[in-house]
């Protein structure tokens, strides 16, 4: 016998709507763009020929509508991996779980799930302004030790190489990595650089930053940079894109996460622009993903 969820697992508020995001299953596309800022779902949706519904509940935004023919939802996740945590096991349910009587679906729905967000670069060779396509997310935050998860025999590699190359402090995070989905991958790769992305707990002291807390691992950039495998390098980092590919490997859904370029680490350089960055990957996404 199936087992059906309880209330106090799966919240599901008075409008028959999943509690943090506040959307209902027919609110919700099986295309999903999913960006850090609220205010970045209207400079989403803004493209769109049609929006037929929106909501806002605490920082989760959510509008829904077409470009052309290709009905598609863009959802605001905040900041940080326990964020998504919240959004992607909610679009999850929103779709692989009947509300009425509680019960997992039979047959499971594969959402496709593109992140559009800004980062770091981590090599001098990716300039502000530019866009990345993230191969991998190497999680350095601690959300996906407590899912049951497996890696290809390629990720487990990818990922000892990494730990033999780059020190972390003990005690502190346990790596995990996941790549990308290929099938979506394969549609951004002009005007694109691509590489491993790190997603960090935090923005100050987990991305190298001092102001005037001491850095506990003061050489972490220039190992990040310097890391290398088989033709794989250190793009960037931001702090969500592991955990967007983690809970996809998880819930079986297809990610991808592409950043625009708002800071140089290396060159210490920032946008002089980063608005007009963000739009740009926008509307150079939104083109591709009207066609997927």
């Amino acid at each position: 016998m199936d087992k059906r969820i309880a209330e106090s697992e799966l919240i599901i508020n008075s409008r028959g709507a999943v509690y943090h995001l506040d959307v209902r299953p027919e609110e919700l596309a099986h295309t999903i763009i999913t960006v850090g800022d609220p205010d970045r779902v209207a400079a989403v949706s803004k493209h769109f020929d049609k929006i037929e519904h929106q909501s806002q509940h605490r920082e989760f935004v959510t509008h829904t509508g077409y470009i052309g023919s290709k009905r598609v939802s863009v959802v605001s996740t905040g900041i940080g991996t326990d964020n998504i945590d919240i959004v992607l096991n909610e679009l999850d349910a929103l779709v692989n779980i009947d509300f009425n009587t509680r019960l997992v679906k039979p047959a499971l729905t594969s959402l496709q799930i593109i992140r559009l967000g800004t980062s770091g670069a981590l090599q001098e060779s990716i300039p502000v302004d530019s866009f990345v396509v993230s191969s991998h997310g190497l999680g350095l935050d601690n959300l996906m030790p407590y899912y049951a998860f497996e890696n290809t025999t390629a990720e487990k590699q990818l990922l000892e190489a990494f730990r033999g190359q780059v020190f972390l402090q003990p005690g502190g995070a346990n790596p995990c990595l996941f790549a990308a989905a290929a099938s979506l991958h394969q549609h951004f790769t002009t005007g694109f650089h691509t590489g491993i992305t790190v997603t960090c707990p935090g923005f100050y002291a987990p991305q190298g930053r001092v102001l005037r807390g001491t850095l506990a691992n003061p050489n972490l950039i220039d190992n990040l940079t310097g890391f290398s495998y088989e033709g794989h390098r250190i793009s960037n980092f931001e702090m969500e894109t592991s955990a967007i590919y983690g809970m996809g490997r998880v819930l079986g859904h297809e990610c991808l996460s592409i950043s625009a370029i708002v800071a140089n680490r290396i060159r210490k350089e920032f946008s002089k622009d980063g608005g007009a960055a963000v739009a740009a990957l926008i509307k150079k996404g939104l083109e591709i993903i009207s066609t997927l």
